[in-house]
C-alpha cells in the first residue's frame, strides 16, 4: 500500500478543525502522512512581527496536532511558512511537498474562494486531489445565496481538477424512552429466605 502524504490547511477557525476531524474519520488509513499546513499572513514591518506570527503559528498547529495524537498510528508533520503577496504560496507549498491529497475547511475568507473568484480555471494549480468541507449554517428560506458560494462552481465544473465538495450537517437522533423491565429478579439478595426440607427417614 502507497503512503499518501494528506495535507491539511491550518486556520483559526472552526471549519479548518471540522476538515481535519472529518478527514481523520473518513480517509486517513494506516501509514498515511499528514502535514499540518499553516500559512501566516504576508507583512513588509519589522521582523519581530513576523516571528510572532510564526510563533502563533506554530502553537494554532500544536493544537492541530492534538486532535491527531487521539487517533492512533497517525504519521504528523508541521509546515508552517509565510503566506507570499500574490497568495498563491499555498499551491507552491503542496506542490512541493507531493501530496496526493489536499483538505481544507471553507470559510468566508478561504483561499479557494479567492483563486476561484480571480481565475477561470484553477485546475492546473493543483496536482492532488482536493477535498474542500463546509458544515453549511442554517438559513432561513429569505436568506439569498452567497456570491462566495456560487464561485465554487466554477472548482466544480473543472473538467481536470480532482474535487470533492463534502457538506457535513448535524445527525439529530430522537430520544428513546429506557425499555421498561417487566419482571425484577432478585431485587434484594437479603430478601431470600432459604427453606430446608427436613429429610424423610426411611
Amino acid at each position: 500500500m502507497d503512503v499518501r502524504k494528506v495535507v491539511v490547511v491550518v486556520e483559526e477557525v472552526e471549519a479548518a478543525r471540522t476538515a481535519l476531524q472529518w478527514a481523520l474519520h473518513n480517509i486517513i488509513r494506516y501509514g498515511d502522512i499528514i502535514t499540518l499546513l499553516h500559512l501566516y499572513p504576508f507583512t513588509s514591518k519589522s521582523k519581530s512581527k513576523s516571528r510572532l506570527l510564526r510563533l502563533k503559528g506554530f502553537h494554532l498547529a500544536l493544537s492541530f496536532q492534538d486532535i491527531c495524537n487521539k487517533f492512533s498510528n497517525t504519521k504528523v508533520e508541521i509546515v508552517v511558512t509565510q503566506e507570499n503577496k500574490e497568495g498563491m504560496k499555498i499551491v507552491g507549498t503542496v506542490r512541493d511537498i507531493g501530496a496526493s491529497m489536499l483538505v481544507v475547511g471553507l470559510h468566508d475568507q478561504s483561499f479557494l474562494y479567492k483563486l476561484a473568484m480571480g481565475n477561470n480555471n484553477i485546475s492546473r494549480y493543483f496536482n492532488c486531489r482536493v477535498i474542500a468541507i463546509n458544515q453549511p449554517p442554517i438559513m432561513s428560506p429569505q436568506t439569498h445565496q452567497s456570491p462566495m458560494v456560487s464561485s465554487l462552481g466554477v472548482l466544480d465544473t473543472s473538467a481536470n481538477m480532482d474535487f470533492s465538495h463534502i457538506h457535513i450537517s448535524g445527525l439529530q437522533v430522537p430520544d428513546t424512552p429506557s425499555p421498561k423491565v417487566k419482571y425484577q429478579i432478585c431485587p434484594d439478595p437479603t430478601a431470600i429466605i432459604w427453606r430446608l426440607k427436613k429429610s424423610r427417614r426411611r
